[in-house]
This record gives structure tokens, sequence and C-alpha cells, in this order.
């Protein structure tokens, strides 16, 4: 498992929305980009990490930031959680694995003892140039949606 590090570009990609767009970061460069991994769905972490995001939106918006979050999940159960929880940003499907495994976020994890292969719930911070700012490669939900605004707000 490779992932990007800081100051390199990030892997550029083309992934269906839930919106019924392709999102590709290179027609995003000019603004920074919040892009987070996570595992699935309506599930507690999940739900509670997205739901973080959603409640920050003034502050990302202020910085002229787009958050993208990127799961397995088909379309179909993005829109639902979209709409569940009125998430007011794009969630990404990545059925296959492959940005996911660009960014490191798809490999080896261990929960209590068992080892397993699955998403790495992760964030990048990709700065308006298209590089890496920052990375949380093995994200804790409580408190992380904070830190990646302070790392935003360090791009100014």
């Amino acid at each position: 498992m490779t992932r990007p590090a800081i100051g390199s570009p990030a892997p550029d990609f083309d992934l269906p929305a839930d919106d019924g767009s392709r999102v590709r970061l290179a027609d995003l460069r000019g603004k920074p980009v919040v892009l987070y991994f996570y595992p699935r769905d309506e599930t507690p972490g999940c739900t509670t990490e997205a739901c973080d995001f959603r409640d920050a939106r003034s502050a990302w918006q202020e910085a002229g930031a787009e958050v993208l979050g990127v799961s397995a999940d088909s379309i179909a159960a993005h829109v639902k959680f979209r709409a569940h929880h009125s998430l007011p940003f794009r969630l990404l499907s990545d059925p296959d694995h492959t940005v996911m495994g660009a960014y490191g976020a798809w490999g080896e994890k261990v929960l209590y003892g068992k080892h397993s292969v699955g998403v790495i719930r992760s964030t990048f911070l990709i700065d308006k140039d298209g590089r890496i700012a920052a990375l949380w490669p093995k994200v804790k939900v409580a408190g992380h949606v904070e830190a990646v605004l302070k790392a935003l707000q360090g791009l100014k």
C-alpha cells in the first residue's frame, strides 16, 4: 500500500457522484479539496464523520473548499445516505477500489485483533494546485473535522 506524501501531486481520478455527475480531480484545480475515504454509508462512525463535515459547512465554504466523500457503496446507497442526513457535498462511488488504492485508503487493517482487507478511513487535503497539503491516514472520527478545518485555514 502506497500513499501519496505531503507535497506530492494528488492522484487524479474520475468517479461517479451521487448527483449524477462525474468528478475529476483535475477539474477542481484552483480550489482546495477535502477528499475523505470512509467504509460504508449509514454506519455509526461514517454517519458521524459525514454529519461533522456537514455541520462545518460554513467553515469549508468560507475557505472555498470542496468536500468529497468516497466509499465503495453504490450510487443508489449514496443518494439515500446524502438525503437522509442532508449532506451538502457529493459522495463518490469507487466500487473497484482503484482510487482508494491510489491514495493508500484500501488495504489490510486490524480491528480487535482480526486482520481484514478493506477501506482505511483516511482524509487528504489537496491544495489549489493539486498537491497533497495534509493527510490523515488512520482517522479517528472524534475531533477529525476540526483538525481538517485547521489545516484548511493554514492554506490561506
